[in-house]
């Protein structure tokens, strides 16, 4: 069987295995053979410029970090700690666009479930690796539990009452009824992302013990439970959209089933065994149908970010963040828990990765393979992840030059961007900020001697 159908993707595969293997050009000569480069990174006589900093190489002509990766994830938590509050939350838990000034954009759509839910996890990874020391981390992760609990619900009535909103609008405190916005119709949820948002509740819940965390979370759990169908090899348990007032689907596929999973798994592990049964019937279904489907053309990998409606998109995040949990999990989720995760890895790199300055960068989607920050910062941290895990290190040179590149987005200041391509300070925040703190807080802990180098 041919692992790729195409000539272009062995061709990548081939380059990624150079990246890894430390034999790809390194980044400064690539550049000169980069096509349609970033004005953000600039060749200035013999030295690359990389958003300001000049580019910082070891012996072996590999990139090193502008800062150290620790000490550049600390300015970035510190830029956002002097964001301006207002109806109760610092602006970026309640505005998804925001520029390097901390204003908001013209755009109004906002998507809470993803952006806080990432957030939290962000927050309290962050607040624990830092041992507690920054106590603004926890409050700011309370900021985005509060919101999601306050003022991102659906209604209390139809098939998802009380559910967290995928999608809304900027300065609707509590969004309405009809808030839906990007790929989301009106009165439209996306069941994952409610996965998301009531697992990130359960770790703030095990932070505070404020038992609103954990009812929001049961209460996600529950309307899943009351709406899930039988997975196949054509249908996910729970369509990618759905009416929370019918119920009626929009999508047939959800390809992130995982958060679901970790919920189910955080609710039994306090007490709640009626999570027993709905999450055997979910695992067996990405064990048994959806894992191996990665390996047969992904069509059970379609449908994830929120401001794309296409039934064939194909992405990489939902297949990495499944990875990510077979990793920590190990034997107690899967006794074929490496390969699973390397075929996972496997899936994402012929389909969405690109070649960029001398580097394998992921990318989101199909439709979209541009490395935007959560994604980019995904295929880092569980390269580095797996790495540690199997002692392996086929991918630790390259999750290290990854997260590298990704450092020289972030200014002395602390402000990001949201892509490494990008030329302008803030955007799309989810990618800016909030799912990217807790990837490289994963990679520092499974190589801590990252955090230190410069």
């Amino acid at each position: 069987m041919r692992l790729f159908s195409t000539t272009a993707e062995q061709k990548l595969w081939k380059a990624f295995l150079m990246c890894i293997l430390g034999c790809a050009f390194g980044l400064g000569t690539a550049y000169a053979q980069s096509q349609a480069a970033p004005s953000a990174i600039q060749l200035v006589g013999s030295h690359l410029i990389i958003d300001g900093h000049v580019a910082k190489y070891d012996k072996n002509g590999h990139l090193l970090p502008w800062t150290s990766m620790g000490d550049a994830i600390k300015r970035e938590m510190s830029w956002y700690r002097n964001c301006p509050w207002e109806n109760g939350y610092p602006r970026f838990v309640t505005s998804t666009f925001m520029d390097g000034n901390y204003q908001p954009t013209a755009h109004t759509d906002t998507i809470p479930a993803m952006q806080d839910g990432m957030g939290i996890i962000s927050y309290l990874k962050y607040y624990h690796w830092t041992k507690g020391s920054d106590p603004s981390a926890l409050k700011i992760a309370q900021a985005m539990g509060n919101y999601l609990v306050n003022d991102t619900l659906t209604p209390g009535t139809g098939k998802y009452p009380h559910f967290t909103r995928s999608t809304g609008r900027r300065l609707q405190f509590p969004l309405q009824a009809d808030a839906g916005s990007q790929g989301d119709h009106p009165f439209e949820i996306e069941p994952d992302k409610g996965g998301i948002a009531g697992y990130a509740l359960m770790l703030l819940y095990d932070q505070t013990h404020n038992t609103k965390y954990l009812d929001q979370a049961l209460q996600n759990a529950h309307d899943l439970v009351q709406n899930m169908a039988p997975g196949s090899d054509t249908q996910s348990p729970w369509p990618f959209r759905v009416d929370y007032r019918t119920g009626a689907a929009d999508g047939p596929v959800s390809s992130d089933m995982v958060y679901i999973l970790r919920l189910f798994d955080q609710l039994i592990a306090h007490g709640h065994p009626e999570f027993e049964q709905p999450r055997q019937a979910l695992w067996n279904w990405i064990k048994t149908v959806q894992i191996p489907n990665a390996r047969e053309g992904g069509r059970l990998w379609v449908q994830f970010f929120e401001d794309y409606k296409n039934d064939k998109n194909r992405n990489s995040w939902a297949a990495l963040n499944m990875a990510r949990y077979l990793v920590e999990k190990r034997e107690s989720l899967d006794p074929d828990w490496k390969e699973d995760s390397k075929s996972l890895i496997d899936f994402s790199v012929p389909r969405f990765c690109s070649v960029r300055f001398g580097l394998i960068l992921c990318g989101e989607q199909d439709t979209d393979r541009k490395p935007w920050g959560g994604t980019f910062s995904t295929f880092g941290a569980i390269l580095a992840q797996y790495s540690a895990a199997t002692g392996d290190p086929e991918y630790k040179s390259m999750a290290w030059q990854i997260l590298t590149l990704g450092v020289y987005t972030i200014g002395d200041d602390g402000a990001p961007r949201a892509s490494v391509l990008n030329t302008y300070v803030g955007g799309w925040q989810e990618d800016a900020h909030t799912d990217k703190i807790h990837n490289y807080v994963d990679a520092m802990e499974a190589y801590p001697a990252w955090a230190r180098i410069k």
